[in-house]
């Protein structure tokens, strides 16, 4: 099982979802910055991001693996270490990051608050939960030292976690005494 908190989903009036997680992340707040803020960062756990402007406003493209998923907006929200936010095609929408320091005390931790604003269907927001939660644990990796190789990568992880995600949005079938 994964050390990364399920992410959860909040719709209202159908749309747009906010897909939410939370993470403690057992490194320092600079590094954690690195990893969500800067292309060689985004780089190793997440995708290329070329240009990717450090300022509110700046232009930023984000090209996922093999370049087959390819988006680009503007920096929407900029206030270093703490705050990224990238807002992209409408499908794709605002990814934001936000960084505080941990519980643990003593800047050895940090705690990512990361929140999705996206629009799409229930298999697609299915989808990308599921896809937030393995890049996740693979930043995990990548600030522990271990380049995501994303040649070896496999849908396995994923598929696993988009089935447990749907799992638990089933409706409980209904009771009767």
């Amino acid at each position: 099982m994964s050390e990364i908190p399920r992410g959860r989903c909040e719709t209202h009036d159908g749309e747009p979802h906010l897909l939410r997680f939370a993470v403690e992340l057992s490194h320092p707040l600079p590094d954690v910055w690195d990893a969500v803020a800067t292309p060689e960062g985004l780089k190793g756990w997440l995708c290329a991001a070329d240009p990717l402007e450090p300022r509110l406003g700046g232009g930023v493209t984000l090209r996922w693996r093999g370049g087959d998923t390819v988006v680009s907006g503007r920096v929407t929200a900029w206030d270093p270490p703490y705050v990224a936010e990238y807002t992209v095609d409408p499908t794709h929408g605002r990814i934001r990051f936000h960084l505080e320091p941990g519980t643990s005390g003593g800047g050895g931790s940090t705690v990512l608050r990361f929140t999705h604003e996206m629009r799409g269907s229930r298999e697609y927001r299915l989808d990308c939960l599921a896809g937030w939660h393995d890049h996740f644990e693979l930043l995990v990796g990548a600030l522990d030292g271990d380049r995501t190789d994303w040649g070896a990568w496999s849908s396995e992880r994923w598929e696993q976690l988009r089935r447990l995600y749907e799992r638990d949005e089933a409706r409980w079938p209904k009771w009767e005494p």
